[in-house]
């Protein structure tokens, strides 16, 4: 599955062809992804604009004239293009190709955007475990994809407080904790193994011993809170990890992977400064976890 920071470059991809833009037509090319497009799917976009474009965890959300909001998710393989009067193939070289063959091209908006251009933004997925549904936007907080999500990470809302709060007393270990998407929504393996490593913290130590007994943040609960953010933004501005599938909506890769200190790298030397550990995996919660022992405690 794709992680927030993903998520967060399809979405700015997106936002300048779709934010704004009128959908003239929609051409719907079956009749489910991994669920059931809704009833009314094409009739209901067609002619609305477009408001605005947002991320709630690892979801896109896009605002539209009558109410309604289009959640899309991304699943394991999907991907979207823009395509114009002057551009009709993905731009960008990828190190992971891009399946184009037509017959995954499951939804194409066709587009007046805000600068009066035509345009079409494809949605293309051969797994089909994406999906797209229409939620009146005063239904999103209490519908069962928003209702249980927890706070941002990459917002002022992610902070030590914050972390004592959601951790005291408890006794999971961190790791786990921090892939718990009721308590902080959209971190995902790839990140939380990075952050940790940052932090100096074991992902196997209790979450709970970053509060102090009286349900205050320590210092490494601090620590943590800002690498998260950190991690988050520098993955942003590379482009995302795209391990497999993803891609920036301009066809271009991220390279944050091949900055990766410890996912991926078991047996390898740790890269804190004079540290002599190794990198180990273990597995948590059918989850590989890839940390060192020697410098994460």
């Amino acid at each position: 599955m794709p992680e927030l920071p993903e998520v967060e470059t399809v979405k700015r991809g997106l936002a300048p062809t779709l934010e704004g833009a009128q959908i003239l037509s929609v051409d719907q090319n079956r009749p489910d992804l991994r669920f059931a497009f809704p009833d009314g799917f094409v009739s209901r976009l067609a002619g609305q604009n477009v408001s605005a474009l947002s991320r709630r965890s690892k979801y896109l959300l896009a605002d539209i004239d009558s109410g309604d909001v289009l959640v899309m998710h991304l699943g394991m393989s999907g991907s979207f293009r823009i395509e114009n009067d002057v551009l009709n193939e993905t731009p960008g070289s990828f190190e992971h190709p891009r399946n184009k063959d037509p017959k995954h091209d499951h939804v194409i908006f066709h587009l007046q955007t805000s600068d009066r251009t035509r345009a079409r933004i494809i949605y293309n997925d051969p797994r089909r475990f994406g999906f797209m549904d229409l939620i009146p936007r005063q239904r999103i907080a209490d519908h069962p994809l928003f209702r249980d999500l927890g706070l941002e990470p990459l917002g002022n809302d992610l902070s030590g407080d914050a972390l004592a709060r959601l951790f005291r007393d408890r006794k999971t270990p961190l790791k786990a904790a921090l892939l718990n998407q009721k308590l902080i929504a959209g971190l995902g393996n790839i990140y939380v193994c990075e952050a940790l490593w940052r932090s100096g913290l074991s992902p196997l130590r209790p979450a709970g011993s970053l509060v102090t007994k009286t349900g205050r943040a320590t210092k490494k609960a601090n620590l943590l809170a800002a690498n998260i953010r950190e991690t988050l933004h520098d993955a942003i501005r590379a482009g995302g990890s795209s391990l497999r599938d993803h891609a920036q909506t301009d066809g271009t890769l991220g390279y944050f992977q091949h900055s990766f200190a410890v996912y991926g790298r078991e047996g390898e030397p740790c890269r804190t400064n004079g540290c002599k550990g190794t990198v180990a995996r273990v597995v948590q919660s059918n989850r590989s976890t890839f940390f060192c022992p020697s410098c994460q405690t």
